[in-house]
């Protein structure tokens, strides 16, 4: 079978780390070779780009925030996403470009179709490398917050409060409304298990298109 990229996206507290991990291992029960990875991160470098971009003390306009990122992406694909799908690895990664066109894009006031000049960054940052489906936990933020708070609020994003956490939900759910066929959206209201069953729904029919 050929590599498969696949992300998971959605506001905090949504569990995507919990969930790219149950994933993960999962689908290593199933005799399938696995990465996982995050945004912004992957590499030493990338490491240290996260620390800066995410630091709730250090201002950082949105221009910079955005190359900073877009930088840390393009070593991140490079020396780990991309030969990991090469090499016909299942690669699950925390957050990807859509974070990128919600969080610098959407949330600053830009449209969907408004986005052509951060895509074609973003495509040069990543070398055209694009997840062939992606898993948008999706909750209402009323919801989630407790989500949040019971692992303590620690970064720029998180600080924002409820209003930001409603206009990234809605950033989410209008490039899912876009791209339908890659973007799947995924009620993470319920419990870990109930939400795991319906994120490995969305797999194995993957798994099963690519089989065919």
């Amino acid at each position: 079978m050929k590599g498969l990229f696949i992300s998971f996206e959605g506001p905090d507290g949504t569990g995507k780390t919990t969930q790219l991990k149950r994933v993960a291992e999962a689908l290593r029960e199933q005799g399938y070779e696995v990465l996982e990875s995050r945004e912004p991160g992957g590499t030493v470098l990338a490491e240290k780009v996260r620390n800066i971009v995410l630091d709730p003390d250090l201002p950082i306009n949105n221009i910079t925030e955005v190359l900073l990122y877009l930088a840390a992406r393009s070593e991140h694909v490079e020396k780990v996403l991309a030969p990991a799908v090469v090499a016909g690895k299942i690669v699950l990664c925390d957050r990807f470009s859509d974070s990128t066109l919600v969080y610098q894009g959407l949330t600053r006031g830009l449209k969907v179709e408004e986005l052509t000049q951060l895509r074609q960054l973003n495509d040069f940052a990543s070398n055209g490398l694009a997840p062939d489906m992606t898993l948008l936990l999706d909750g209402r933020p009323e919801v989630l917050l407790s989500r949040r708070d019971a692992r303590g609020v620690s970064d720029r994003y998180e600080n924002k409060g409820l209003d930001f956490q409603h206009s990234i939900r809605n950033g989410f759910l209008a490039l899912a409304e876009a791209e339908p066929e890659r973007i799947k959206v995924v009620n993470a209201e319920g419990g870990q298990d109930e939400v795991q069953a319906l994120v490995m729904q969305e797999i194995t029919a993957l798994l099963e298109k690519v089989k065919a």
